[in-house]
């Protein structure tokens, strides 16, 4: 079960990552992909660079993406629409999850063993969890 993180920044989904493999305490956790920018290195979302990151993390149970902003949403979304387009393994899915929890949430829980299903709805939980 591998999980993609897109952001605009290249940076920031690396940050994440690393924190999301840093909380899980696993020795071997998930396999994790951080995309962002474009394809020029500048600040935005490619369709290309998700696709890639999806086959590296892919290990035939699924890959859970989740995205930072309403435009890699928006990215997210195309490139699922046309999956076959893009080579990308089946099944992907976009979690409606908060960026930096949810990415914790779905690491923690893809490296625990969970299935995709599993993961999108721990990533998805955040949601809920207040912090007041």
């Amino acid at each position: 079960m591998g999980v993609v993180l897109v952001s605009h920044s290249q940076r920031l989904a690396e940050a994440v990552a690393s924190l999301a493999t840093g909380l899980t305490r696993d020795a071997d956790p998930a396999p994790v992909a951080a995309t962002g920018g474009s394809l020029a290195d500048g600040l935005g979302t490619s369709a290309v660079l998700v696709a890639s990151a999806a086959r590296r993390v892919d290990q035939g149970h699924g890959v859970a993406v989740l995205a930072d902003l309403g435009s890699a949403v928006g990215t997210v979304r195309a490139l699922l629409a046309a999956a076959d387009e893009h080579g990308l393994p089946f099944p992907v899915r976009l979690a409606d999850a908060p960026f930096v929890e949810g990415a914790v949430a779905a690491v923690a829980t893809a490296s625990a063993g969970g299935d995709l299903t599993a993961v999108l709805d721990a990533a998805e939980e955040m949601y809920r969890q207040r912090k007041l």
